[in-house]
């Protein structure tokens, strides 16, 4: 008898991994680093919640950051926290928010530009990136609000740092803000746009309008944002913007490429300086 000519019958679907659907990262994950900063956030406003009213007061006064504690005219005020309060409040302020929403609105904004940053830089480098920028923004306040008593509260410098930082490489072919991306982690390490490059190109300087636009609109018309009677602190937030944009080459770990090299595997991308 002949051998039938019936084929074998296929294998089911399940069983043949190259028929199935590669699967999709989600656009938005979050690292590790940015999941701790996060949760910080999220513990000490919790435990702030937890006291009585005089005492975040106290909390707010100590670690806030407040103009007036550097005001050399003013030798006999005491504020508290002494003088170690002017050092750590540099950075410390950063961590106190109003409410919820104030946090809210700080971590929906740095859940894309931060994750980008957390996983290119790492643990280490991220938080000292986040500390620069608060710092810097805290500088600006101060600049600006010389004699002011008004303790400053919330990350909105370290978000901007962050953010100003990312679009670095953020609009980068192959990154998180281009057309075609990549996975998370390719995506956070393609190689970064020159400052120079950066500020000349279309989709930066177009977010660079509607960023600064917004700040100005809520500094002339002293919008608040998440916290009754109180007004957005811009000058903070352009500080902190600043200091992301210009000292990210000085944290970024991701290897100079040739500039053949960087022409030919990223179209829109040139070394970072």
């Amino acid at each position: 008898m002949l051998d039938s000519l019936e084929s074998p019958p296929e294998a089911p679907f399940e069983s043949r991994p190259e028929l199935l659907p590669e699967p999709r990262e989600p656009l938005l994950t979050l690292p590790r680093a940015l999941t701790s900063y996060i949760l910080l956030l999220a513990v000490i406003h919790g435990v702030r919640m937890l006291l009585p009213d005089d005492i975040d007061d106290l909390i707010i006064q100590i670690f806030g950051f407040i103009p007036k504690r550097y005001d050399s005219t003013l030798l006999d005020v005491a504020f508290p926290g002494g003088a170690g309060a002017k050092v750590w409040s540099f950075v410390t302020y950063s961590l106190l928010h109003a409410n919820l929403s104030h946090i809210g609105f700080n971590v929906l904004w740095l859940l894309p530009f931060g994750s980008a940053l957390a996983r290119r830089f790492g643990a280490l480098r991220f938080y000292l990136f986040m500390a620069m920028t608060a710092a810097a923004g805290a500088l600006a306040h101060l600049v600006t609000h010389e004699h002011g008593i008004a303790p400053m509260i919330g990350a909105s410098a370290s978000v901007s740092g962050a953010m100003a930082a990312a679009i670095r490489f953020a609009f980068v072919q192959g990154s998180f803000l281009s057309f075609s991306r990549g996975d998370a982690d390719a995506a956070a390490r393609v190689p970064a746009l020159s400052l120079l490059r950066a500020l000349s190109n279309g989709r930066v300087l177009g977010f660079l309008a509607v960023w600064f636009g917004v700040n100005i609109i809520f500094g002339i018309g002293s919008i608040a944002i998440g916290t009754e009677g109180a007004t957005v602190a811009w000058q903070a937030h352009i500080g902190g913007f600043f200091a992301g944009l210009f000292l990210f080459s000085l944290f970024d770990p991701v290897p100079h490429l040739p500039p053949h090299a960087a022409d030919a595997s990223w179209p829109d991308a040139s070394p970072h300086d």
